[in-house]
Formats: structure tokens, C-alpha cells, sequence
């Protein structure tokens, strides 16, 4: 495969961000054929030091190879002239710049979009945040977790009076980094008609509160309270039956049937004569409880037969043991199987967007911190002997 056909081929990427959203943005770029160049200290991104889950790596750890895929490392210290002198060379012929530094660390490494867009007036800078560039919680931590409890989406489902359960996955920090990608994009576009770069913010508590459009403004428009029942309903703005419910070898999700259908399905009679537009909410929590006390009685595949002949939504709860070996899963080629230099064969989840003609691929796995310092900083111009001295004042250090 050519990569010089990839979407985003010819244009480069400076990556000076940490922990999820910025690094998982600016991957995406990567995938479509830009030339991500991660800078990061010398002693490699804080990420490489702390692994989700406990997941080691001969050198490099699970959470940073599966945020750093197709990306150049150029290790740099950016608190020495010599080392912030280098990423302004840089900058001189960058596409995009991206950082997610607490609000007003930027400028006091002079780095900020003023100063870069002085250099390069073409530059896409995105700027990621936890809350804002300013305001009152600015200096407040962008942690996933305290998002996802900020935003509201927690208490649009489970019980009334219980603990609200947290999403499954680094939810906010996702949300975070496709919209970033989004905007990058959306900017580098703009340029392309117009020849102006332009800065791009974006931050957590708006990523989180606008992909709720839907049920927030059904509260904004409508008027309607969030309204958690007393059995774990899977959201306050959907009728009843809506949810998990155990069966008697697993679990199975089950979404707004029809009432007559499926009582006559399960075995309720109570539910024959409801109306699905009037009782599905002022009965909420007893059709929840009738729908469960019935599910017990046959298997989770025995349920899925009946339930999809009737064409009634349906389907599996899976653990990700099921996820990575379902058949579409597999047709679709979702996960990606790639040898990485140092830590062998490895598979991860792949590409989100197909292209016909300029398909995404890994040119190259996670790097070690500076692998590349060498080779970036000898196409920024510089010789073998300032190479050679930047490494060893420190300022720069290769893998």
C-alpha cells in the first residue's frame, strides 16, 4: 500500500500532548497518513510510566501503544532554550500543532498560539482542555471520571437512591479526542480554501454535555426531569422495558418492545391490555419487574431466537472476550494485528472510518521516547554536529 494516497500524506503533526485525548486525537491523525511527531520529555510522555490496568510491555506499556500508533518521537527538553529553540524550528514547518497543557502552561513555555501562529501563520493549533481556557474551574483536574460525574449522563440511568454506575470505557477522554479530531480537521480544511491557520479549543465539559443533545434537550425544551426509577431502567427519557436483565445462564438487553407482543412472548398477562405511550412510563418500575421475573426462565440465546423472530430489539451482553471473537467483528476487520519492534505481535482496535481509494493502515507501532529524534530533528536541517551536541546537552534525547 501507497502510503503517500493516505488522506492526510504530506502534512505534518507536532503532538505535544499527555494521558488520553490529545494522544488518541492526534493518533487518528496518524491513521489517515499525517506525519505525527510525538515531543515529549526526555524522559518519555508521563503515560509510558503509568499503565491502565496494570498492562506492562517489554518497553513500552499497553496504554501507550495504544495511543501512540503511527507517530515519530522526538524527545526534547522544553524547559532549555536550546530544546524550546528546537520545537520553534520545527513549528516553522508544521501543519498542525496539538496540546492539551493546563490553561496558561502553554504560554509560560512559549508555546502558546500566539507566539507559534507569529512563526507559522498557517498553523492549526488545537488546544485541549479539561473545562475551558478560562473561568472559574480552569485549574481544576480534566480527569475522565469527574467529567463523566459533571455532566449529568450518570443519573439518566440505574436505580433511584443507588450510586449512579460510571460508563464502561475512558468515555469523556474518547469524546474528547474525536472532537479534537474533528476540529483539526475541520480547520485544516478551512485552510486549504482559505490559506489561514487558526486556533482550535476545545475541552472536556463541552465534548461530554453536547454529545447528550438529545436528552439534554429534552430537559432544556421540553421541561422533562431526569427521573431515576426504583428498578435499574438503562435511561430516564425511554420507555419501560428498557435495560439489562438476567436470564438463566447470562444477561441479555432488551429495548422498548411493544408490551402486547411481549407479554404474549414471556408469558405476562398483565402486560396485554397496557398502552406502550402511557403505561411504558407511569408503570415504569413494575414492567421492569414483571419483564425480569419472566427472562429467568430460559437461556440467553433461547430468548435472542424468540425475541429477533418477532423482531423485537434484542441482544447479547458480551464481555470483551465475546466482542474480539464475534463474526462481524471479524468480517468487519475491526482490530488490527501488526509486529511492533519491541514488543512482538500485537493486536488492538483499528480504524473507525473506511476510505476506498486512501485506506488507513500502521506504518509503524507506538515509539520508544526520542527513536526518532535523529531523523526529525536532520529534516528540520539540522547537521550531524548540532545533532550530536543537542543530545548531549541534554536538551535532546534519542531512543
Amino acid at each position: 500500500m501507497d502510503s503517500k494516497r493516505n488522506v492526510l500524506s504530506g502534512y505534518r503533526v507536532l503532538d505535544c500532548s499527555i494521558a488520553m485525548a490529545g494522544p488518541f486525537a492526534a493518533q487518528r491523525l496518524g491513521d489517515l497518513g499525517a506525519d505525527v511527531v510525538k515531543v515529549e520529555p526526555v524522559t518519555g510522555e508521563w503515560q509510558r510510566h503509568v499503565a491502565a490496568g496494570g498492562a506492562g510491555g517489554n518497553r513500552i506499556n499497553v496504554s501507550f501503544l495504544s495511543l501512540n500508533r503511527n507517530k515519530r518521537s522526538l524527545a526534547v527538553d522544553l524547559k532549555s532554550p536550546e530544546g524550546k529553540a528546537v520545537l520553534l524550528d520545527l513549528v516553522k514547518s508544521a501543519d498542525v500543532f496539538l496540546q492539551n497543557y493546563r490553561p496558561g502552561v502553554a504560554k509560560r513555555l512559549g508555546v502558546d498560539y500566539e507566539t507559534l501562529s507569529a512563526i507559522n501563520p498557517k498553523l492549526v493549533y488545537c488546544s485541549i482542555s479539561g473545562y475551558g481556557e478560562s473561568g472559574p474551574y480552569t485549574q481544576r483536574p480534566g480527569q475522565d471520571l469527574l467529567l463523566q460525574g459533571m455532566s449529568g449522563a450518570m443519573l439518566s440511568a440505574g436505580r433511584a437512591g443507588e450510586p449512579p454506575t460510571p460508563a464502561g470505557q475512558y468515555l469523556v477522554d474518547a469524546v474528547t479526542a474525536y472532537t479534537a479530531f474533528e476540529g483539526v480537521l475541520a480547520a485544516l480544511l478551512h485552510r486549504e480554501r482559505t490559506g489561514e491557520g487558526q486556533l482550535v479549543q476545545v475541552n472536556m465539559l463541552d465534548a461530554i454535555t453536547t454529545l447528550q443533545m438529545q436528552e439534554l434537550s429534552v430537559f432544556t425544551v421540553a421541561g422533562k426531569p431526569q427521573v431515576r426509577s426504583a428498578e435499574p431502567h438503562a435511561h430516564v427519557y425511554i420507555r419501560a422495558p428498557y435495560g439489562v436483565f438476567a436470564t438463566s445462564d447470562g444477561f441479555i438487553v432488551l429495548a422498548f418492545p411493544s408490551l402486547k407482543l411481549l407479554g404474549e412472548l414471556i408469558g405476562e398477562p398483565s402486560f396485554l391490555a397496557m398502552n406502550d405511550e402511557v403505561d411504558s412510563w407511569t408503570k415504569r418500575d413494575d414492567i421492569f419487574a414483571r419483564t425480569r421475573a419472566r427472562l429467568t426462565g430460559k437461556t440467553t440465546a433461547e430468548w435472542l431466537d424468540i425475541f429477533r423472530a418477532a423482531d423485537i430489539w434484542a441482544g447479547p451482553v458480551y464481555g470483551y472476550e465475546d466482542l474480539v471473537n464475534d463474526p462481524q467483528v471479524a468480517h468487519n476487520g475491526t482490530f488490527v494485528t501488526y509486529d511492533h519492534p519491541t514488543e512482538g505481535r500485537v493486536t488492538t482496535p483499528g480504524f473507525p472510518i473506511r476510505f476506498s481509494k486512501t485506506p488507513s493502515q500502521v506504518d509503524r507501532g507506538a515509539p520508544l521516547a526520542g527513536e526518532h529524534s535523529r531523523q526529525v530533528l536532520a529534516e528540520a536541517g539540522y547537521g550531524e554536529a548540532d545533532i550530536a551536541r543537542l543530545i548531549a546537552s541534554g536538551a535532546v534525547a534519542q531512543g
